[in-house]
């Protein structure tokens, strides 16, 4: 199974960018999916989650501005970045929660693609 992310690039503060998160492999089906994000110098942070049962979850840092969705017959996530702040910018990874065959579950990462928001 892999997590390839793609969307990350260069924006003014006040701009949107959507990332996807592609999941290739041996996937028979996709539990919960999240976006974390890290900074420089800082630890990983979740920054949006869709749980198994369906809750959506974002930190205060981020609410109201990003949206999780995904789109199951793609094996697909997505997440939607408005109104960006230089502090939005960091590396943003992908994690999903996947079992590859009845008796496989596992999470897993994608290598991350960077956002950098301009002020």
């Amino acid at each position: 199974v892999q997590l390839v992310e793609s969307g990350g690039k260069l924006v003014q503060a006040g701009g949107s960018l959507r990332l996807s998160c592609a999941a290739s492999g041996s996937v028979l089906r996709i539990h919960s999916v999240g976006w974390y994000r890290q900074a420089p110098g800082q630890q990983r942070e979740l920054v949006a989650e869709i749980t198994t049962g369906g809750n959506t979850n974002y930190p205060g840092s981020v609410k109201g501005r990003f949206t999780i969705s995904r789109d199951r017959t793609k094996n697909t996530m997505y997440l939607q970045m408005n109104s960006l702040k230089p502090e939005d910018t960091g590396v943003y990874y992908c994690k999903a929660d996947i079992s590859s065959d009845p008796w496989t579950r596992a999470d897993y990462w994608g290598k991350g693609t960077l956002v950098t928001v301009s002020s």
